[in-house]
């Protein structure tokens, strides 16, 4: 089995490790974990490793955010994978922070990444990790919630919920979907 996982983030000094770049920084907690390196490629930066024989193929976009379907459609023609193979790992502020969904297909509820991933590739059927971030943000105050770090409470949690996203990352490839919804949707 090979995979596609995609950590949704931006590009940039400016977003790193914030709300928005969560999926970049399990991506980068993965690969780390596995003594893996990125490398920048075509619209992403890339990277290859195995578990148990099961081939991980991950990606960082490096199309921004909006454009991420770009990046996902070239790598996952480039590698020969499977729409139901993909992994996208994304912040959701309808999830209270600290909770996990793992879902198998669904739509965008409103993230433009998911958004335009659903478009380029014409379906919403791809398993997705959804990291929630909560919505404690005044109105308006979206956009800066979103693109800001995480608060110094949340930041004593997000190593154990990283770690916890990862494990389902390898779940996933040891044990598949089902069974990683599972265990990790409780």
């Amino acid at each position: 089995m090979k995979y596609l996982i995609v950590g949704l983030g931006n590009i940039g000094d400016e977003y790193a490790h914030t709300r928005h770049n969560i999926g970049f920084d399990i991506a980068d907690e993965l690969v780390k974990n596995h003594n893996a390196s990125f490398e920048t490629q075509r619209y992403a930066d890339y990277t290859h490793l195995s578990i148990k024989g099961h081939q991980l193929h991950i990606i960082k976009p490096n199309t921004y955010m909006n454009l991420s379907g770009k990046a996902v459609r070239y790598w996952m023609n480039e590698l020969d994978i499977k729409v139901d193979s993909i992994f996208v790992l994304v912040d959701d502020l309808a999830i209270d922070f600290g909770k996990l969904r793992i879902r198998g297909n669904g739509s965008d509820a409103g993230h433009n990444g998911l958004k335009n991933i659903n478009e380029l590739l014409q379906t919403q059927n791809y398993p997705r990790l959804r990291f929630g971030i909560g919505n404690n943000y005044p109105k308006g105050r979206q956009v800066d919630y979103v693109l800001g770090k995480f608060n110094s409470e949340e930041q004593k949690f997000l190593p154990e919920l990283i770690d916890k996203s990862v494990k389902s990352i390898e779940s996933l490839a040891l044990r598949g979907l089902a069974n990683t919804m599972n265990e990790f949707n409780k």
